[in-house]
C-alpha cells in the first residue's frame, strides 16, 4: 500500500474507547420526550423571486422558549402530491441562509427545511439561562452540566425542526432526509441517532465526533472549551462528561438508517480520527464513508448531485 492507502486503512481500523456516561440512555429519553411533546411553531408564506417554488417562514419554539427561525421551501406550490424533504443544518457560526441558497434542492424536487442554530449567524437569538462565564463563541455556555448545556438546547431545537418537517401536509413523512456539514453534519448524525422517522442522512466532515480528541487537537469550536479548561483546569472532568452525552461515537449504535459521511484527511477542524471513531461505531447496514485525501475542512465538489443520488436509493 502507498502512504495514502495505508492512512485510510488505518482509519477504518481505528476504535477509541467509548466515553458514554452510565445514564446516557436515560438522559436522551428525557431529552427526546421534552423535545417532541412540546414542539410548536408558526408558518407564514412570504414573497420570493421563485417562479414556482413557495417560501414559508417558520418560527419554532426551541429550548428555553427561544424562537428558532427556519425556511420551509416547497418545490411547486401548485402540486397536490406530497414531496420528499431535506432538513438542513448549518456549519458553526452559519445560518439557514437565504431561500435561493437552497434552489438546487428545489430543482431536484425536494422540499427544504433550512434551520438556524441558536445565537449564531442567523435570525435566532438564545434565551438559555447562563449561570457561569464562558469563553468566545457559544459552546461553553452551561458546559459544566449536560442538562443546562448549549449542546442540549441545540439538540432539542434540532429535534423539533425535524418534527416540524414531518408534520407539514405537503411533505411525505416517509421520506424526510437530513443533511449538513461540520456542525450541521454533527447535528444531522445526532438527530438521526435519536429520531427513527428520519429516512436517510448525509453528514459532511461532521463534528460532535470523538469529542475528547477534538478538545485536545481541534482548531474549531471545541477550541473554545479548550480555552475554558486552560483558564480553569478544575473544569476538565465536568466538560468531558458533558460532551460525552453528545458524542456520536457514543451514539453510533443507535443509528440504523442509511447514512453517508465524508472526511478530509487534511481537516484540522473535524479530525479524520474523530470522524472515523464515530463512523466505525455506526451500526447501520447501509453506511458509507468517502475519504478525500487532499481535502481540508470543506464540502466535497458535486455534493448536491451526489446527495440526490444517495437519497434517491431510499
Amino acid at each position: 500500500m502507498n502512504a495514502i492507502e495505508n492512512r485510510i486503512h488505518g482509519l477504518h481500523q481505528y476504535h477509541s474507547e467509548l466515553t458514554a456516561p452510565a445514564d446516557l440512555a436515560a438522559f436522551w429519553e428525557r431529552t427526546y420526550a421534552e423535545a417532541t411533546q412540546a414542539a410548536s411553531y408558526t408558518r407564514e408564506t412570504v414573497a420570493s423571486p421563485f417562479v414556482q417554488a413557495e417560501v414559508n417562514k417558520i418560527v419554532l419554539q426551541g429550548a428555553a422558549e427561544t424562537p428558532i427561525h427556519a425556511w420551509l421551501l416547497l418545490p411547486n406550490a401548485e402540486s397536490k402530491s406530497k414531496v420528499p424533504c431535506i432538513v438542513t443544518f448549518p456549519g458553526y457560526t452559519g445560518s439557514k441562509g437565504r431561500p435561493e441558497d437552497h434552489a438546487a434542492w428545489l430543482l431536484m424536487g425536494y422540499a427544504v427545511l433550512a434551520v438556524d442554530v441558536r445565537g449564531q449567524g442567523g435570525d435566532s437569538g438564545n434565551l438559555l439561562p447562563q449561570e457561569t462565564g464562558m469563553t468566545r463563541g457559544w459552546i461553553t455556555q452551561g458546559i459544566l452540566n449536560a442538562e443546562t448545556s448549549y449542546y442540549r438546547a441545540v439538540a432539542i431545537d434540532s429535534l423539533r425542526a425535524v418534527q416540524c418537517a414531518l408534520e407539514q401536509p405537503e411533505i411525505d413523512s416517509q421520506r424526510v432526509f437530513v443533511y449538513g456539514g461540520s456542525q450541521g453534519g454533527g447535528l444531522a448524525l445526532l438527530v438521526t441517532a435519536l429520531e427513527k422517522r428520519i429516512r436517510a442522512t448525509i453528514a459532511h466532515v461532521p463534528n460532535l465526533c470523538h469529542m475528547d480528541l477534538g478538545l485536545l487537537n481541534s482548531v474549531s469550536s471545541l477550541s473554545e472549551a479548550a480555552d475554558l479548561v486552560t483558564r480553569f483546569p478544575e473544569y476538565l472532568p465536568d466538560v468531558l462528561r458533558t460532551v460525552s452525552y453528545f458524542d456520536i461515537m457514543n451514539l453510533g449504535d443507535r443509528i440504523q438508517q442509511p447514512v453517508h459521511v465524508t472526511v478530509g484527511l487534511k481537516d484540522t477542524c473535524c479530525l479524520p480520527e474523530a470522524i472515523f471513531a464515530a463512523y466505525n461505531r455506526i451500526e447501520s447496514s447501509h453506511k458509507s464513508i468517502e475519504v478525500y485525501p487532499f481535502m481540508g475542512h470543506a464540502t466535497p465538489p458535486g455534493s448536491h448531485a451526489a446527495a440526490h443520488a444517495f437519497f434517491s436509493k431510499w
